[in-house]
């Protein structure tokens, strides 16, 4: 057993490692958008269908990793619940949302929503009665999306909050589901259950979006699309998600979880120094106040379990 194993306290060189997963899980939103909108080589900007996108990044994430990593030892029943909840709604609701002009920083910043999600459907479906301070921080969190919401409407439509709130509901589904099945390797998890979502994104992509754009689209991919989704599928999603599993097998949730607090300062950070974007004052003071009750819900002061494993993944 590693000798740091089960350790209260993140020592400095893990404690670099979380830090550089909220940084390459910050940065991915940023990547989506550019994969989502790449220049067209006139001038112009491109348009990629967001669930064909999906489909192309899963089919990185699992190819050829499959024929290496062994099939995580639960029922295939799991492993699809995990696939279309944790990865196909995730992702192409997430996509959707950015496509339709939800804002990359603020999108790293609601998705932060699962975690409060999570706790209420694992009270109802797993029996794991939340405390009081995980409530008070559901009502925090709620009562941030709601300033959110209101301040988003003032300025653009809410549609596009709306999808990414989805997106955090079907992520929060799909922890439920993974903490059911307990399986033992996060990483094999992540690969095995992404095989699930190709196939389906695809076909939903070609009945919403015709056959001439998904064709039109795969023969003149552009290099930002490609890079992009190199990027969300070996650095977000292998190597962020590998990193992360290792440091919850070495300490207790509670130790680590926190660190996601970082994900929307990265991502709101870069989308604000790359892409421009600049949150009003009432979704920056909604999103410090949904942090903070996420923040309320997830950092124990003594408990060395949390008990909503594997929250975070982008």
């Amino acid at each position: 057993m590693d000798p740091e194993c089960h350790s209260r306290t993140v020592n400095l060189r893990h404690s670099l490692l979380a830090t550089l997963v909220a940084v390459l899980w910050g940065l991915n939103f940023v990547a989506i958008d550019f994969g989502l909108h790449p220049s067209d080589g006139h001038g112009g900007t491109a348009e990629v269908p967001p669930l064909l996108f999906v489909a192309i990044r899963f089919v990185l994430v699992v190819f050829p990793c499959i024929f290496f990593i062994p099939k995580p030892d639960i029922g295939w029943k799991a492993i699809a619940g995990v696939g279309l909840f944790m990865s196909a709604g995730q992702f192409g609701l997430l996509y959707l949302g950015m496509a339709l002009g939800m804002p990359a920083g603020l999108a790293s910043l609601v998705l932060q929503a699962q975690v409060l999600l999570t706790v209420l459907l694992a009270a109802r479906f797993l029996g794991e009665k939340p405390g009081k301070r995980q409530l008070a921080g559901v009502v925090l969190g709620v009562a941030g999306l709601a300033v959110v919401a209101v301040g988003r409407s003032l300025v653009a439509p809410v549609v596009p909050l709306m999808i990414v709130l989805a997106a955090a509901l079907s992520w929060a589904i799909g922890n439920v589901i993974a903490r059911k099945a307990k399986a033992a390797s996060g990483l094999g998890l992540v690969v095995w259950s992404g095989a699930v979502v190709p196939l389906p994104l695809a076909a939903l992509s070609l009945l919403v979006d015709g056959p001439a754009a998904v064709v039109g689209t795969l023969a003149q991919l552009q290099p930002a699309t490609i890079l992009s989704a190199l990027y969300t599928a070996v650095f977000a999603s292998l190597l962020g998600y590998g990193i992360w599993n290792r440091l919850l097998s070495l300490y207790p949730g509670s130790a680590v979880v926190p660190f996601t607090l970082l994900v929307p300062v990265v991502g709101m950070t870069a989308a604000w120094l790359i892409l421009g974007e600049v949150p009003t004052t009432a979704e920056l003071a909604g999103g410090l106040t949904l942090l903070a009750g996420v923040a309320v819900a997830v950092v124990q002061r003594k408990a060395p379990v949390l008990r909503i494993p594997e929250l975070t993944r982008s």
